[in-house]
């Protein structure tokens, strides 16, 4: 008998989770219940869609890694019938820039980003100046510039070709809202939904996204992972910027070409982000007080930069430590956890799908080992110490 698996939340990290499960045994029953299958309001959706290897810790590189290999590979991966998809990936590169304050920890994040292959180069502020002539230099002291594998691509159709795919595999997707899981002694029995449905499983994983925390409690967990409302901004600039990157200000404002425009934000203050704020609303005062500033001192030609359109998305962000929560509960046998990626959900997403793919099937990871992300760190208050969080 074929076991049954159900997946909470239909965005890139469930959808990818389908795949991989489907792709591995299509002998396994794969419901995904997704709250609004027009994406509008999802994270995968509403997000700057990038990917890049510049992380302090070695888990995010390589499961980062993964993912480049993997959206490189996207067409024939994804193809159906002989249609393969396209993400519009552009490898255009990250540059995190580095004052002498944080000189030391940008050359210790790229000695250890080399050493796991991925293609970085430190640039001294003279070759700064020379690369990207545009670049205001005079308080830097370096910065660390993808050169292939970094750079963006559309999230939405990354999350819509999965979900096809994965259809095609045989993953059925319900448009529903999950109202509770039926908990037996160390079990989840059956997930209940909105509209009166009942769809019993032998599996259940949390993907839920921002709404995952919810979700969390419905079999008694409490997930620390919180909504928090991030604002991006469409730019545009009468001058030219050749060669530009996703660049991060050592402020941690960020921006990145987006046709003959740019996109552009920067996360509020800790002592200004709180939870489940509205998404129909965008922080214009963080735009004003600290992202046009930030923008006009380090590219002298966004002085003159005007606001064409702006939005809002949810990080689904784990206060732990800002880093995903991935694998088993020790309370609940079969239910798992893919939630609190922190902004880092699409380019982690297919290391995720493939490693909670192989939990289900083997019991074990069996590519990359992800268990260092397991819950059993939030229980004993471990947190990982991301030095590179955007």
């Amino acid at each position: 008998m074929s076991s049954k698996v159900v997946i909470v939340g239909g965005g890139v990290i469930g959808s990818s989770i389908a795949y991989f499960l489907r792709l591995a045994d299509p002998t396994v029953g794969v419901t995904v219940i997704e709250r609004d299958p027009t994406y509008a309001r999802s994270s995968s959706a509403l997000s700057a869609a990038s990917i890049r290897q510049q992380f302090s810790t070695p888990l995010s590189i390589q499961m980062s890694l993964f993912g480049i290999e993997f959206l490189r590979t996207i067409g024939e991966r994804l193809e159906i019938n002989g249609t393969q998809p396209s993400i519009d990936l552009h490898e255009g590169g990250y540059l995190f820039l580095a004052t002498r304050a944080g000189e030391a920890t940008l050359r210790e994040n790229h000695a250890l980003q080399r050493s796991l292959g991925a293609d970085i180069s430190l640039l001294e502020q003279a070759a700064l100046r020379a690369r990207f002539p545009w670049l205001n230099t005079e308080d830097l002291a370096a910065g660390a510039y993808g050169e292939s594998g970094e750079g963006w691509f559309d999230g939405y159709g990354l999350v819509q070709a999965l979900r096809k795919k994965a259809q095609s595999l045989g993953a059925h997707y319900v448009a529903d809202h999950v109202t509770a899981l039926l908990r037996d002694g160390r079990r989840v029995t059956q997930v209940h939904t909105m509209s009166g449905d009942a769809y019993p499983c032998d599996v259940v994983v949390n993907a839920a996204g921002a709404w995952s925390r919810h979700v969390a409690q419905m079999v008694g967990i409490d997930l620390p992972v919180y909504a928090r409302r991030r604002s991006i901004f469409n730019v545009t600039s009468p001058g030219r910027l050749d060669g530009c990157p996703l660049l991060i200000d050592p402020s941690g404002v960020y921006f990145r070409p987006e046709g003959h425009s740019f996109i552009c934000g920067t996360s509020p203050s800790a002592d200004n982000d709180p939870n489940d704020l509205p998404l129909d609303e965008v922080d214009h005062a963080l735009f004003e007080d600290m992202i046009w500033p930030t923008l006009a001192h380090r590219v002298p030609q966004f002085e003159a930069l005007r606001v064409q359109n702006c939005w809002s998305g949810y990080y689904e962000y784990n206060v732990l430590d800002q880093n995903a929560i991935i694998g088993h509960h020790p309370e609940v046998d079969n239910c798992l956890f893919a939630n609190g990626f922190s902004g880092h959900g699409l380019q982690q997403g297919p290391a995720t799908g493939r490693g909670i793919s192989e939990l289900i099937l083997h019991g074990r990871y069996t590519s990359l080992d992800l268990s260092s992300l397991s819950f059993s760190r939030v229980l004993e208050n471990r947190p990982i110490v991301e030095k590179n969080v955007v």
